[in-house]
């Protein structure tokens, strides 16, 4: 802004107005508190500690180079006399949305998540994340401390929220006019259960692949791995994912490569016989019967009641992440040996599918569940919940979310009343949290701001599937349990050859 002052021109330069300088907000005292680090980051100039979350092994440049000038804080949070939770900060010098972005976690955690924290700058959020109160991703960490596992499971999340809220009044002098939380697999689970335990905490909650813990990964252990005879190979895993895409691609309706609603294919891995010996263009008996198994829910082997969930046609190409062998997928195996069983020795081939899940259903080894429908008080403050899973999931039942998701309706009410609160969108042939052969990028935040900011609910959201980099297919994700229906013309490329309507 110049400013005429007669004889003397006058250049005053529009700069922010901070209530607290970045470097004194280490002396910011907060109940459980200890602020570590208070410093201004240069643009360009952060590098994520080794471990970051988002800091890809083997790229030497550096990915947040892009990023503004913010002011990085760091704090330690002790809530119990076991916790050590540790928080990061991050507040934009310039151009601030007056908004809070939490990013969520994956696996067992163990880091910040830098990379989404990054993704949160850039869009002009502040930006909030935490360890969740121990190092490194495995689950050894809950072995004799159930403080620290009620850290993970929720109370890392929650006191990060709170924390947050009040650095940012103390820096800017004013609070966060709104905040959201964007999460997937372990951070989609994070994210329900803040709308569920802390329902004021956020506006507006991005939950993806929620990771709630099934048993899951012992039930298709048992069915590929326990007898080496049952084994299945990875080499064999696209034979069975054609064979499934032949049975029922097409009864959506077109023939594109995806199954739009795998819960309408029955397919029978029995077609894969082989005839004679073993070539490798087929399964044997044992194979076929494990194969079977990957698609069949859990049940109890007592009264043959429903356990959970299990996988989907149209998952095969990701089997390996539960049935690469020699033992189960680690995360599910370590929280059975560490949370439930307390052994670090524990031999999971001893499985009971009826007194184990007994076990884990005690409320202290399924302390990080987030499958509490009663969402009354996070939609009683007008809270937006946008759920998605991809269909090709292998990490995390599809089925398990819609599950939850069915429970919430009928919790509050109906579809009609949890419509314009919650809703999920399921995405054929996406992966854990992303990739696969389907469309498998959306704009995630920018359709939540604006169900949240104007109020328009999410009747489609158009994803894209990229090959090296150029966009070559397109495609609607509709709110569940609508599909995606071919409209009889126009490129099958094209989201606008399809309509979303009623399965």
């Amino acid at each position: 802004m110049t400013k005429y002052v007669p004889g003397i021109l006058l250049c005053l330069a529009a700069a922010p107005a901070f209530a607290a300088s970045c470097d004194s907000l280490t002396s910011l005292a907060l109940p459980d508190t200890t602020i570590t680090m208070a410093q201004v980051v240069a643009a360009g100039e952060f590098v994520a500690p080794g471990g970051g979350q988002g800091q890809k092994k083997g790229v030497t440049r550096n990915p947040y180079k892009d990023l503004p000038e913010f002011c990085r804080v760091a704090a330690t949070l002790r809530p119990s006399s076991d916790s050590d939770i540790k928080v990061e900060f991050w507040l934009p010098i310039a151009n601030w949305n007056r908004k809070l972005q939490s990013v969520g976690n994956g696996g067992w955690a163990g880091v910040i998540s830098y990379g989404a924290m990054a993704d949160a700058l850039r869009a002009g959020y502040a930006t909030a994340s935490t360890d969740t109160g121990h190092v490194g991703g495995s689950g050894s960490f809950a072995l004799g401390h159930q403080e620290k596992l009620e850290d993970f499971g929720w109370r890392s999340e929650h006191e990060m929220a709170a924390k947050a809220k009040a650095v940012i009044q103390a820096f800017y002098g004013s609070a966060p006019r709104l905040a959201y939380w964007n999460g997937c697999s372990t951070g989609g689970r994070q994210g329900l259960k803040e709308a569920q335990r802390f329902p004021n905490d956020y506006d507006g909650i991005i939950a993806g692949a929620p990771a709630n813990r099934t048993a899951m990964a012992l039930w298709t252990a048992f069915a590929a791995l326990k007898d080496p005879a049952s084994f299945i190979p990875a080499s064999k895993f696209p034979l069975i994912h054609q064979a499934v895409l032949n049975a029922c691609d097409a009864r959506d309706g077109v023939k594109d490569g995806l199954i739009e609603d795998p819960t309408r294919c029955n397919f029978d891995p029995k077609v894969l016989l082989c005839k004679g010996a073993d070539d490798g263009s087929c399964l044997t008996a044992p194979q076929v019967e494990a194969a079977r198994k990957m698609y069949t829910p859990g049940t109890n082997p007592r009264t043959g009641a429903q356990l959970f969930p299990s996988l989907v046609p149209g998952t095969e190409l990701g089997w390996g992440v539960l049935i690469a062998g020699p033992e189960p997928s680690a995360n599910i195996f370590d929280h059975f040996k560490y949370v439930v069983y307390k052994d670090p020795n524990w031999d999971w081939k001893t499985f009971d599918f009826d007194t184990g899940i007994t076990r884990a259903a005690q409320p202290e080894n399924e302390v990080m569940n987030a499958t509490d429908p009663n969402l009354k008080a996070f939609f009683a403050h007008n809270g937006k919940l946008l759920m998605y899973h991809g269909w090709s999931d292998t990490n995390v039942a599809t089925l398990n979310t819609i599950k939850y998701y069915n429970s919430v309706v009928d919790t509050m009410g109906g579809a009609a009343k949890t419509m314009n609160n919650a809703r999920l969108f399921l995405e054929p042939g996406m992966g854990h949290c992303g990739g696969g052969e389907g469309p498998n990028v959306f704009d995630k935040v920018g359709t939540l701001e604006q169900w949240v900011e104007q109020g328009k609910a999410p009747e489609k959201i158009i994803a894209s599937h990229s090959t090296d980099g150029k966009v070559d297919r397109t495609r609607p994700l509709c709110p569940y349990p609508q599909v995606a229906k071919y409209k009889g013309s126009g490129s099958i490329d094209d989201a606008a050859s399809f309509a979303c309507a009623a399965p």
